[in-house]
């Protein structure tokens, strides 16, 4: 269980950011208080008022919303664990070159705690070398990966780059938080 844990669920602009959903509401049956951060790619696929519906929260999308003085470092400091979920392959390249260009991006910077990245794009992205470089940097950094799956992608093709279904996710992080 998640009972009172703290998890920052980063949703990116692919069309896998319907399952994120669920896997907020998911984190939220097991107990974890879910604060979400959407790119402004993320809000033109799922709105923010899903998200803050599911978790009786505000959703943060603007670095400069004058909410805070600093936003970001608010919530790097407030999360046990930060969730990318899809992670996009701009998303992978700007964390794994120390890219700060929206609020989860900034976030995600200024985090000590763990990270899980679910990366989602199409199969070609996955598999193009460029990816895979920034792959093995954010591991070698620490990050951890769940997925991609293999199975249809959206346009109708197939092969790897799926977005873990939100079970798996889930399980990921009950893993990394285990009982502490």
């Amino acid at each position: 269980m998640l009972s009172g844990r703290r998890i920052l669920l980063g949703v990116t602009g692919g069309i896998a950011a319907y399952k994120s959903a669920y896997l907020a509401r998911r984190l939220v049956e097991a107990g974890a208080e879910v604060q979400v951060v959407m790119t402004e790619a993320a809000d033109r696929f799922v709105g923010r008022q899903t998200f803050a519906a599911i978790t009786g929260r505000p959703v943060a999308t603007e670095l400069f919303d004058g909410g805070s003085v600093s936003p970001h470092t608010d919530l790097a400091a407030w999360a046990e664990l930060i969730v990318v979920a899809p992670a996009t392959t701009n998303l992978l390249g700007n964390l794994a070159n120390g890219l700060a260009t929206d609020l989860l991006t900034n976030t995600l910077l200024a985090a000590r705690s763990g990270v899980l990245l679910a990366p989602a794009m199409h199969t070609e992205m996955w598999e193009h070398p460029a990816t895979q470089r920034n792959v093995e940097r954010l591991r070698g950094d620490g990050h951890e990966m769940v997925g991609p799956e293999s199975g249809e992608l959206a346009g109708g093709d197939a092969g790897p780059g799926r977005m873990s279904e939100p079970e798996a996710i889930l399980a990921a992080v009950e893993r990394l938080l285990g009982d502490a």
